[in-house]
Parts: structure tokens; C-alpha cells; sequence
């Protein structure tokens, strides 16, 4: 993913989801240990419900 389309992703799961700054950095850490794709490491840690991750998707599809 392109450093902006990154920022923008992080601008909507905090702004548009409301997931805390503190999840996204958990998920970031595991991510560098276990890469993939955030969303998915947001899900897997329970840090997004089903419903939000898949609004991430639907909003990943738009950019």
C-alpha cells in the first residue's frame, strides 16, 4: 500500500471507526513482526469487529 493511501487508511480507522491510537500502534507492532495486512491484524487481535473490518475493505475498494 502507498505511504498515502496508508495515512489515509489510519485517518479513517481512527476518524470514521473510532479505533483508538493505542490499537492501530498494537497492531503496527505485531505487523512487523508477522506481516500482513493491517485490517486482518485489527481483526485477528480483536481490535475491529467483523462489521468494521469489513467496512475497511468496502472503503479500501474506493481508493
Amino acid at each position: 500500500m502507498a505511504p498515502t493511501n496508508y495515512s489515509q487508511l489510519i485517518r479513517f480507522l481512527q476518524e470514521d471507526l473510532a479505533i483508538s491510537t493505542d490499537s492501530i500502534a498494537i497492531a503496527q507492532r505485531h505487523r512487523e513482526q508477522d506481516p500482513g495486512p493491517l485490517p486482518m491484524i485489527l481483526w485477528q487481535y480483536g481490535l475491529v469487529t467483523l462489521e468494521q473490518l469489513e467496512r475497511i475493505y468496502d472503503w479500501l475498494e474506493t481508493i
